[in-house]
C-alpha cells in the first residue's frame, strides 16, 4: 500500500510556556530614533493592504490602488506598499490602476474564508484570479479536513494550487484562530509547506484571534527548520489585528531573531494589514513636524 506524502509529516510537541517567554524578550527590545524610522519605511514596503468586504466595489479598490502608490505624499521618500489585496473580482481593476507602479496584486481565493467549497471550484476561483492577472493568491486550507485528520485531502488542495498558480506566489492561509493549539498550528504550517507553499499565512482577519506573536513564532520555526532542511526560503505573513508600530516592529523583531536580516524585505515576509499603514504614517509624521496629526489626516484607503 503507497503512503501519502501527508503520512510522512508527523505533530512536534511544543512547549507553551517556552514559547511566551521568548516572545515576551521579543516585545522588550527597544530601537533608538535612525533605526526606527528605517524600521517604519520596511514596514511599510512589506503590507500588503487589503480589501475584502462585501461591499468593495470598482471605485473603492481604486482609492485603495491610489493610496498603495502615494501612501502620504507630504512625507518624503515614502516606498510604496507590498501589494493590493482584493477578491478576484476586482484584480482586473487593481492590475489597471497599479500598472508600472511594482505594487504586486494578490487576490484571496478557494472560498474565502470559510474555504467550505469543493475542490474543483477552489480551482475554478483560483483561476479566474490569475487569468485577470493576479501576481499572487492567498488561500485558505480546509480547516474542517485538517481537523477530522484527512491531512491528505488538505494536502492535495495545497499542491494543486500550487501546480496551478506555476511561478505565482501562493500563500497559504492557516487561520490558526480556528484550527486549536499550537501543535496543531506548527503541523498545519509543515503540511503546508511540503505541499508547496510559497508563504505560510496565520489569518483571513475574519475570525478572532488573528495574528498573535506565539503563533507566529510557531509557523517561523517551521520555516526556519524547513531551511535548515531543504535550503529553500519560504515566506511568512501575519494577518489580522496587527494596527500598530509597535506592534510591527516586535515581529521584525522576532522574524530578525529567529530567521535572520535575509527574511527582512518583502519577498519573504508581508503584514495582512488595512489600519497598519496610518499608524505607522502617523509616527512618521510625528518625527518630521513634532506632533501628532489627527486621524482623518490620513486616507482611510
Amino acid at each position: 500500500m503507497s503512503t501519502h506524502p501527508s503520512d510522512k509529516i508527523s505533530k512536534i510537541p511544543i512547549d507553551l510556556v517556552g514559547v511566551e517567554e521568548r516572545c515576551a524578550r521579543f516585545q522588550a527590545r527597544s530601537i533608538k530614533k535612525e533605526s526606527k524610522i528605517q524600521a517604519l519605511h520596511m514596514v511599510l514596503n512589506m503590507i500588503d493592504l487589503t480589501t475584502l468586504e462585501g461591499t468593495d466595489n470598482p471605485h473603492k479598490v481604486e482609492r485603495l490602488c491610489y493610496k498603495a502608490q502615494h501612501l502620504h505624499d507630504s512625507i518624503p521618500n515614502l516606498p510604496t506598499v507590498a501589494a493590493v489585496c482584493v477578491f478576484p473580482t476586482m484584480v482586473e481593476t487593481a492590475v489597471k490602476c497599479l500598472k508600472g507602479s511594482g505594487v504586486k496584486v494578490a487576490a484571496v481565493a478557494t472560498g474565502f474564508p470559510a474555504g467550505q467549497v469543493p475542490t474543483e471550484a477552489k480551482l475554478l476561483d483560483c483561476r479566474a484570479a490569475l487569468e485577470s492577472g493576479a501576481d499572487e493568491i492567498d488561500m485558505v486550507i480546509s480547516r474542517g479536513h485538517l481537523l477530522s485528520g484527512n491531512s491528505a485531502y488538505v494536502y492535495d488542495e495545497i499542491a494543486a494550487m500550487k501546480d496551478l498558480c506555476g511561478d505565482k506566489t501562493l500563500k497559504v492561509i492557516l487561520e490558526t484562530g480556528e484550527i486549536g493549539d499550537l501543535e496543531t498550528v506548527r503541523y498545519a504550517s509543515d503540511l503546508a509547506i511540503d505541499a508547496g507553499a510559497d508563504f505560510i499565512k496565520t489569518s483571513t482577519g475574519k475570525i478572532q484571534p488573528a495574528a498573535t506573536l506565539p503563533v507566529t513564532y510557531v509557523m517561523v520555526q517551521a520555516i526556519r527548520d524547513h531551511y535548515l532542511k531543504t535550503g529553500k526560503m519560504v515566506g511568512m505573513k501575519p494577518a489580522g489585528g496587527i494596527s500598530n508600530t509597535k506592534t510591527a516592529i516586535h515581529y521584525l523583531t522576532l522574524i530578525k531573531e529567529c530567521l535572520g536580516t535575509a527574511w527582512l524585505n518583502n519577498d519573504y515576509f508581508r503584514f495582512g494589514a488595512s489600519s497598519l499603514a496610518n499608524d505607522i504614517l502617523m509616527q512618521l509624521d510625528k518625527q518630521k513636524s513634532g506632533r501628532y496629526s489627527a486621524p482623518h489626516y490620513f486616507a482611510l484607503d
